[in-house]
């Protein structure tokens, strides 16, 4: 009996969903800021395969699937990117100190 290849592969990112929920909830809040960075850079790598995957293939059909995945690859990357630079910053200036106005 052979498993079916589709079958493997969405168990193993069902199990990843499940491992990376527990992972991430298990993080104290002291180290978030660090987990977004390590996040932030994981996602400019993807970006960079995606760019790669959206360019393959043939300059006259640019809507073959490789290209429309890339794009959205891209889109999605970037929101992550973004997005963690925004909570990083967040969380950064909540442990800052607020300064006193002198008047």
């Amino acid at each position: 009996m052979e498993i079916d290849p589709f079958i493997f592969r969405l168990s193993i990112f069902i199990l990843s969903i499940f491992i990376g929920y527990y992972v991430v909830w298990s993080v104290t809040p002291s180290l978030h800021t660090p987990l977004m960075s390590v996040t932030n850079a994981i996602s400019s790598v993807i970006i960079v395969g995606a760019i790669i995957a959206a360019l393959a293939g043939e300059a006259g059909n640019i809507f073959d699937t490789p290209n429309i995945f890339g794009f959205l690859a891209i889109v999605l990357a970037a929101i992550n990117i973004f997005g963690g630079f925004l909570v990083t910053q967040r969380m950064l200036a909540m442990y800052k100190k607020k300064k006193k106005d002198k008047k």
